[in-house]
């Protein structure tokens, strides 16, 4: 069923399937997370992250969408999202977020996290906690009856107290039997506004959070995103299913 807004709503079933692939998922990511370490490529982290898909049996979300070329998105530093695994050597203080989606018996998930290498700088290390705790304040706020922008607004408001900006030009979204499905999510506006969040609504909320500037620009590849300013990024994300007791975390550990 979909609301006059086009937000489909989920059935028990179709829940039930999702809260399957965010458990894949989260093991997934979990491996990943475990695998990286200084003097690794870009391009060995994507590779890892397909043999991990692989032993889980299921499929990629990215690998081919709209001719992404990899399996994983890997950003590092001052990567923002959609990072391509090209070769770059990671480095011990270095902070590197993996995105990867999958698709499992027909429908997708979707989660990121941003992960330091050895010991990160202070400044770094609160960039990563703000980032995870901003994603944690929109979770908070995915309850029947608000409104979509209070996931926003709740989002923007942790990140600027703690003299972090959240990135504008990139938002999370709905997701089920497609990769982005409706509604947009931004990280960032008023509260009170937009559709009213009703049980069965399943979104993708992901704060991309910078450390300077809000703007971003793409690279030469078409797909990686970089602060434009060149300071770190970070990157949290999690599926969660609206339900009458509250937000479900669907992709967590």
């Amino acid at each position: 069923m979909k609301t006059k807004n086009h937000i489909r709503i989920k059935t028990p079933a179709e829940v039930d399937i999702l809260r399957k692939a965010g458990k894949i998922l989260s093991s997934i990511i979990a491996e990943l997370k475990c695998s990286l370490t200084a003097g690794m490529t870009t391009k060995a982290i994507d590779q890892n992250a397909e043999a991990i898909i692989k032993k889980h049996n299921v499929a990629s979300a990215f690998k081919g969408y709209r001719r992404f070329p990899g399996h994983a998105c890997i950003s590092v530093n001052e990567g923002v999202v959609h990072g391509v695994g090209n070769g770059r050597v990671v480095k011990a203080g270095d902070i590197v977020s993996i995105d990867v989606g999958i698709i499992y018996n027909n429908y997708y998930s979707d989660t990121a996290v941003t992960v330091p290498i050895g010991q990160v700088s202070p400044e770094a290390q609160k960039l990563l906690d703000i980032a995870r705790l901003a994603l944690c304040r929109g979770i908070e706020q995915a309850r029947v009856n608000k409104h979509l922008s209070d996931i926003s607004y709740a989002v923007q408001s942790c990140v600027e107290l703690h003299g972090f900006s959240v990135v504008r030009d990139f938002v999370g979204h709905g997701i089920g039997r497609q990769l982005h499905e409706d509604p947009e999510i931004p990280n960032y506006g008023k509260p009170g506004e937009g559709p009213l969040l009703q049980e069965g609504m399943v979104l993708a909320i992901e704060p991309m959070v910078n450390m300077g500037t809000h703007r971003t620009r793409i690279l030469d590849d078409g797909w990686s995103v970089v602060t434009q300013d060149g300071k770190p990024s970070a990157h949290f994300e999690h599926c969660i299913v609206v339900t009458a007791q509250g937000p479900e975390i669907l992709t967590g550990e």
